[in-house]
């Protein structure tokens, strides 16, 4: 198969903005598109080689880009950025350079899918002396074998910028109209729920479609949990009151929810790997963690889910996440973060043992099984804690304790309830004091002026459309932040950025931050057509990724439940 074709797909995405239209034109490329190649092709439809589960990327800056143009086509590195100040877009300014090229490799040959693929891929793995040089003359050699059009996508794509809206929910449907033909709506709906299950294990779409086409959805179903791989944990929604989850479900499970990290646990015989919400590999941050769960575990293998907080060491209080967080971060001097923060680990939930799923149990067997699996070790390795009631008044003066012990609320949780994986589901619920903030991605910034000018001072806020994958604007968040903060904002969206005009940046969507505001109104100057009125920091949120902030219909739902007009 040729790159070619694929940037044919690539344009047509790119030309219209219908929901339906991006599906079927998917559909088509999928079900033409070799078995062999599948996995490959659907990465790269997400504008990835890698399944984002890896954490790895291709972590190729513009600079970099702007040599390997100018290598691949002639051009002085001065002209392309030139040309690339005009346009705005790598992308653009590579096709340019291409056209007005006046040598033309002698050995100009049609690039291939799979070598693209695996020439991108291999860039990921180049490291130490001379590896700079290894990755420009790689870049430079798939542009020289570029046509213009194709070079386009394919710079896009090594910057991390393809965005033709092959997001979750559209290559889900896509796969299902590939793969799986229904005869009427339910069929259709069960083969939709069948590929999500799969996506929710597996987190690779190029898998799952693999798995579609060659063994429909009795394959998909079939799908376990695999060692060394993370998957998309349940999640619950957000609640104002415990009397409306009482009322609805009456007798139910109450847990503290803790200020920490979120924990997947897999045990193999005496291989222990942890994973965050995020899907990060820890294991190596938490050797206290990996030696506890390996005696503290009593099954051969399993997979259980809990939450890890930090402990000050002179009085056993638990510590804020962003205590926690120096120790997520940290790659050298481990052991000193061990005794400098140690952890609690509080297990809630079994997802496998002995290599069998248990998602489909009720909660309330979930936890017995968890209770005779664990040895627990008190203050160290344990089990939530909770109380099963359906007392209004008992459960609230749980929830004080709760947050008497500086934890953040409770979790309620419907005691026959299976484990859904990856969704906001309507038998888990939050509840916490503040209720009204936002979880959103910064995409731009400004930088500041006078005492400011050193910081990026002014952080353009998105939510995120879950259909398409787009980040949509929604207000602009500049006040109420410390120099510390200002500072360390400035340090992690300065390696992000991706375009500058005069003061105002624009940053690739990585940093997610929960942000307090006064109200929310209607605005034509943000692409979500909503602005948050005074926004301001709550906290960063490291334990969030970008898929992960809160979505359009949540802040439209937030917006009407103000009770404004209009």
């Amino acid at each position: 198969m040729f790159y070619k074709e694929l940037v044919g797909y690539y344009e047509k995405l790119e030309s219209i903005s219908s929901k339906l239209s991006k599906t079927s034109i998917l559909a088509e490329a999928l079900s033409k598109t070799p078995t062999e190649l599948l996995p490959k092709v659907v990465l790269l439809f997400q504008g990835r080689v890698f399944p984002s589960y890896t954490q790895l990327e291709l972590g190729i800056a513009t600079q970099m880009m702007i040599k390997a143009i100018s290598k691949a086509t002639g051009f002085s590195t001065a002209a392309v950025e030139e040309i690339f100040k005009k346009n705005g877009d790598l992308g653009i300014t590579a096709e340019e350079c291409l056209k007005k090229r006046k040598q033309v490799s002698l050995f100009k040959k049609k690039l291939e899918v799979s070598y693209v693929f695996d020439g991108l891929k291999k860039l990921a793995t180049l490291a130490g002396e001379g590896s700079q040089e290894k990755k420009l003359n790689l870049i430079g050699g798939l542009i020289t074998f570029a046509e213009p059009r194709e070079a386009v996508y394919l710079v896009r794509t090594i910057l991390g910028e393809l965005r033709v809206g092959a997001a979750e929910g559209i290559m889900r449907d896509a796969i299902v109209k590939a793969f799986l033909p229904a005869k009427g709506e339910e069929e259709k709906e069960k083969s939709t729920e069948a590929v999500e299950y799969a996506w929710n294990v597996l987190s690779d779409f190029g898998e799952v479609a693999k798995i579609a086409k060659e063994s429909g959805t009795k394959g998909l179903r079939k799908v376990k949990i695999e060692f060394g791989r993370p998957f998309q944990v349940m999640l619950g929604e957000k609640v104002e009151s415990i009397e409306e989850v009482v009322e609805k479900y009456g007798k139910i499970v109450a847990e503290y929810k803790y200020d920490g990290m979120r924990t997947l646990v897999q045990k193999k015989g005496k291989d222990v790997l942890l994973f965050t919400r995020r899907q990060e590999d820890v294991t190596e941050q938490f050797p206290d963690v990996i030696k506890l769960a390996r005696s503290c575990l009593k099954p051969e293998e399993c997979v259980v889910e809990g939450e890890t907080l930090a402990i000050d060491p002179r009085t056993d209080k638990p510590l804020p996440f962003q205590t926690l967080s120096q120790r997520i971060h940290r790659k050298y001097d481990i052991n000193d973060m061990v005794k400098e923060i140690p952890v609690q680990v509080n297990l809630f939930d079994v997802l496998s043992l002995e290599g069998k799923m248990l998602v489909e149990k009720p909660f309330k067997e979930r936890r017995k099984i968890l209770e005779k699996i664990v040895k627990a070790v008190p203050g160290k390795f344990q089990l939530t804690k909770m109380v099963i009631s359906d007392n209004v008044e008992d459960l609230k003066k749980f929830y004080e304790e709760a947050l008497e012990a500086k934890q953040e609320g409770l979790m309620l949780k419907v005691l026959d309830s299976p484990y859904v994986f990856g969704r906001h589901v309507g038998t888990m619920f939050k509840i916490k004091p503040i209720m009204e903030t936002l979880e959103l991605v910064v995409v731009g910034a400004t930088w500041g002026e006078g005492a400011r000018a050193r910081w990026l001072s002014s952080y353009v806020l998105a939510c995120r459309d879950p259909d398409t994958g787009e980040f949509l604007t929604c207000g602009m968040m500049g006040t109420g932040l410390t120099e510390e903060q200002f500072q360390l904002m400035t340090d992690m969206l300065k390696p992000l950025i991706v375009e500058e005009k005069g003061r105002e940046v624009r940053v690739k969507p990585k940093v997610v931050v929960e942000v307090g505001y006064q109200e929310i109104q209607k605005s034509p100057n943000y692409t979500s057509r909503m602005a948050l009125r005074f926004p301001k920091l709550i906290r960063l949120r490291e334990d969030r990724s970008p898929e992960e902030c809160d979505t359009i219909e949540r802040v439209r739902a937030l917006f009407k439940s103000q009770g404004i007009a209009g």
